[in-house]
């Protein structure tokens, strides 16, 4: 899952008579212009290879506008952070409840998400709550896994990533996407092993794979879950 990769800026397009928003992500790794999905924007993201200009990105889209069109119609729909609505905390239907009249941020009291405040602050102050849920969790799992290999993580971040579930840099610096707290904990015990592992086999080699097999029990189910289910997740939010 580790990448060296940067996003540049979004470009929104015109295909038929429906506007697009492309994101715009040079790859020094990629071979090739690649398009996909990206649920995070409700668009679609090309990857760059050295030496190809955002133009020939964009041409590139324009060739694939029916697919492209097509895959957005099967998108989840965006669901936003309001009261009523049920996220998967966890794995677990949790239902968001504004309480305007309670001083607290966020709380959670009997699979619900209990949020204070005005309306218009729920949404930011119930995606920080889950940010700092996920480092609760994350932070003591990766410092746990990355003891058992003799390593130690140089920091450990949460961000709001569009197209991965966490990266390890070549200094040992590890980040997650705070959206794995939407996913059931194997999932989120899978991903961590996967980037931890990165600290000792900087690679996707069988002995990189035997790592991550020797430091979790969800290898296999947990890739397989969110193969199936991980874009689905970038619709919350």
């Amino acid at each position: 899952m580790t990448k060296n990769a940067k996003t540049s800026r979004i470009e929104t397009i015109t295909i038929g008579d429906r506007a697009v928003e492309i994101a715009i992500r040079r790859s020094p790794r990629a071979r090739c212009i690649a398009l996909r999905i990206d649920p995070a924007i409700g668009g679609a993201e090309i990857v760059l290879p050295p030496g190809a200009s955002e133009s020939e990105g964009l041409a590139f889209v324009a060739t694939r506008g029916g697919w492209l069109l097509d895959r957005l119609d099967q998108m989840p729909r965006r669901i936003t952070f309001k009261d009523g609505v049920a996220i998967p905390l966890y794995g677990e239907a949790t239902v968001i409840r504004h309480a305007p009249d309670k001083k607290i941020g966020v709380a959670l009291e009997d699979n619900q998400l209990v949020v204070g405040g005005r309306e218009e602050h729920l949404a930011r102050r119930l995606k920080d709550w889950l940010r700092r849920d996920a480092r609760r969790v994350i932070s003591p799992l990766a410092w746990a896994l990355a003891d058992g290999l003799g390593q130690k993580p140089a920091r450990i971040s949460i961000r709001d990533q569009r197209s991965r579930w966490g990266s390890c840099s070549s200094t040992g610096a590890l980040s997650f996407n705070w959206r794995l707290v939407l996913a059931p904990p194997f999932v989120l015990e899978y991903v961590t092993a996967h980037e931890v592992a990165h600290m000792q086999e900087m690679n996707h080699s069988p002995a990189f794979w035997s790592v991550v097999n020797d430091l979790t029990a969800h290898c296999v189910t947990g890739r397989k879950w969110l193969k199936t289910n991980g874009g689905g997740l970038h619709s919350y939010g």
